[in-house]
């Protein structure tokens, strides 16, 4: 039976658009992602949809509130946990929110990033596959799966109907 780990990740943008918030994991010595720079973002909580797990994220991860948050597809992860568990994504653009936010929290330091260098940061080598996606101005979803082997660059499939 299929039952992935629903999760947020988000790409908070400046206001002038040229700019995302990122954390680059750096706090936690057994973290998956440490080293690596993300989107902010996290677990569904039960009883929770993922809007709301989208909102409770940035102000736990950022101290921010979400304004206008557009969805900008999915992505399946199977395998990809710690654990071998199997994740799916909503893939969120954060385009208007209030509040300063932090500059670090319990994952790393917060930092804005022009996304015309995002290419050069350290990040999932996936990443890079999806991320044109979120911040380009079509307005249809995409719909991904991307599989991370032993070796190798990960397997990514998609759609944009």
């Amino acid at each position: 039976m299929y039952q992935p780990v629903l999760a947020v990740l988000a790409f908070v943008m400046s206001a002038d658009g040229r700019q995302t918030l990122l954390v680059h994991r750096n706090r936690r010595e057994h973290d998956l992602h440490l080293h690596k720079v993300n989107g902010l973002g996290g677990k569904v909580e039960a009883g929770e949809d993922v809007y709301a797990c989208l909102c409770r994220e940035l102000q736990e991860e950022a101290g921010i509130v979400c304004e206008l948050a557009i969805l900008r597809g999915t992505i399946s992860w199977p395998g990809f946990g710690s654990a071998g568990e199997d994740w799916f994504g909503f893939i969120f653009r954060v385009d208007q929110f209030s509040g300063e936010p932090v500059a670090v929290n319990e994952e790393g330091e917060l930092v804005w990033h022009e996304l015309s260098e995002l290419d050069s940061l350290p990040m999932w080598e996936g990443d890079r596959h999806f991320l044109p996606m979120v911040f380009d101005e079509n307005p249809s979803l995409f719909y991904g799966h991307m599989v991370y082997g032993d070796e190798g660059p990960p397997v990514w499939t998609w759609t944009r109907p």
